[in-house]
């Protein structure tokens, strides 16, 4: 069975709580560097062995400080993830095609209880429903819009999901992907240039002490990241990926 879009995070979180030592949860930052990975498309197995190959550095030379922040191993990560891109270089087109039409053909795959999914669904779509309520009596605009549509899409995907005779949680977490892209853009949009901006600053500051230890594309993906985790606070907006059952 292929991956699926839980595991890398879970398998993420599990490797560094273990090699870390200590039974503490991940740092909403570091989550965001889970999902900058997950967007670039780092293979979970490159950023596995980047983990491993970061904390087998850390141990062979004993220090005072422990690892608190999946950020220690960001440099790692990037490393193992270079190589495994050189590595892929001259592939043939076949494999290539080969291995999407595998995906592609995977079938009904289903991580999830029906029963489950559907009340998932359901809670985030009367979620949805308050904040625009609770939007529309302040505008009528653009971000209002947005969520009635949103609203309307979320009913659709719940009631073909209830009508599958093979649901595919996979597939349907591709859809929320791309309802969550659509409301981060207005959220984006929903609030003004100068607001946007100070949220940045407030982003930037909390990755200042990492900066020079980052990827470009890593750093701009965390901080964005970032900083829709912070818009989505400011409109208490619900996340619709299965991944937060």
């Amino acid at each position: 069975m292929s991956l699926n879009y839980f595991d890398y995070f879970t398998e993420i979180e599990e490797t560094f709580v273990r090699r870390r030592g200590k039974p503490l949860l991940v740092s909403p930052m570091d989550w965001a560097l889970m999902e900058s990975w997950k967007g670039r498309g780092v293979p979970l197995h490159v950023a596995l062995r980047g983990i491993e190959a970061a904390f087998d550095s850390f141990n062979s030379k004993p220090r005072k400080r422990a690892v608190k922040s999946l950020l220690y191993c960001q440099e790692e990560v990037e490393a193992q993830y270079a190589e495994w891109m050189e590595s892929q270089r001259g592939a043939r087109v076949g494999e290539a095609e080969n291995g999407r039409n595998a995906k592609t053909n995977g079938g009904g795959d289903n991580f999830f209880e029906r029963g489950i999914v559907l009340e998932h669904l359901a809670s985030r779509r009367r979620e949805l429903a308050l904040v625009c309520k609770g939007h529309a009596k302040v505008s009528h605009g653009e971000f209002c819009e947005t969520l009635t549509r949103l609203v309307a899409r979320l009913e659709e995907l719940e009631i073909d999901f209830a009508r599958a005779a093979q649901p595919n949680t996979q597939m349907l977490e591709r859809a929320l992907t791309d309802l969550e892209t659509l409301l981060d853009h207005a959220m984006r949009r929903s609030v003004t240039n100068e607001e946007l901006a100070r949220l940045q600053a407030e982003a930037e500051e909390q990755l200042l002490p990492y900066r020079n230890r980052m990827e470009t594309a890593t750093y701009e993906a965390t901080m964005n990241n970032l900083l829709l985790k912070r818009l989505r606070e400011i409109h208490r907006m619900p996340r619709l990926s299965l991944f937060y059952l």
